[in-house]
């Protein structure tokens, strides 16, 4: 039966990797609460299912794949105390991780649940494996994330952001962080990512550190002595003090905000190619949803 559901590709093809916990959140906080007769709350899953199901039916999408953060800790925490955990996040919200990625393997999306990765770090090896692939003509991770920033390359791979319908390519990362994408990592080391628990550098800004790094390119290469910079900043001495006390931490902030690209995926190309849902997994998730809305949409009432 899946195969009323397989779609003709013209070439050159896209890839699309969705970060399948930021579209859980936004979904969350986005969407109005819903509760089944059971007393389970599954807004936010049924919005995931809704948005997953229109976007995998658009003409573009040939093959795709989702990643979730099947835990929020990963190996970084073992790095770093104060890098991001669990802790605050919403028990109704929290409740809907293995619902969410129920609903995206339903809809014959490749699902990706991290455990000692990141969802990022799966985004980031699957744009690393397949962005040289002959067939391909980009691939497109669908985040907002700067730290996902990092894996650009050219117009090859490219961000695009759903809430602001805004796509990134090398150009437009410059244009925003004033870095080109494989600075990313030490400019967040500078000036720090709050939603990953990453502090910075202190006294180190968005307009500092942009500024040395699109000449400096790494942390490295930026003289101790703010005498020897080339670049010419305001409390400059002030910044390369700053600088000098906290080099082995802002070596280890890089570390963190840098995506592993050698998560294990044993997918090929053609096994992300989406041939549209599983029909008995997803009317079994929607039954449990008690939302019958994205079976009349492929016509599986």
């Amino acid at each position: 039966m899946i195969e009323r559901f397989a779609v003709h590709f013209r070439s050159p093809m896209k890839l699309h990797v969705i970060d399948g916990t930021y579209e859980l959140f936004r979904a969350y906080y986005g969407a109005p609460s819903a509760t089944t007769s059971r007393g389970e709350e599954v807004g936010a899953t049924r919005s995931l299912l809704a948005s997953f199901a229109s976007f995998a039916a658009r003409d573009e999408v040939s093959h795709l794949a989702c990643a979730f953060d099947h835990v929020i800790e990963s190996f970084r925490n073992q790095l770093f105390l104060g890098y991001k955990t669990g802790d605050g996040i919403e028990p109704d919200l929290w409740a809907q991780f293995p619902l969410a990625e129920a609903a995206s393997r339903a809809l014959g999306i490749v699902t990706w649940p991290m455990v000692e990765f990141e969802a990022d770090d799966a985004l980031a090896t699957a744009a690393q494996r397949f962005s040289g692939h002959l067939e391909l003509e980009q691939v497109v991770i669908l985040s907002p994330d700067k730290d996902l920033m990092q894996c650009v390359r050219g117009d090859s791979v490219v961000v695009f952001d759903r809430l602001r319908n805004k796509t990134y390519d090398e150009r437009g990362v410059i244009e925003k962080f004033g870095v080109p994408p494989e600075s990313i990592p030490d400019y967040l080391a500078l000036v720090g990512d709050s939603a990953d628990g990453i502090p910075g550098v202190p006294r180190w800004g968005a307009k500092s550190a942009s500024a040395m790094l699109a000449h400096y390119k790494m942390l490295e290469q930026i003289p101790d002595d703010e005498r020897l910079w080339a670049v010419k900043l305001r409390g400059a001495a002030q910044l390369a003090s700053s600088l000098r006390q906290s080099r082995p931490e802002s070596y280890l902030y890089r570390k963190l905000a840098r995506l592993r690209t050698d998560v294990p995926q044993s997918e090929e190309l053609s096994d992300l190619e989406w041939r549209g849902p599983r029909p008995s997994e997803l009317r079994e998730l929607c039954a449990r949803l008690e939302d019958d809305s994205v079976l009349l949409r492929f016509g599986l009432e």
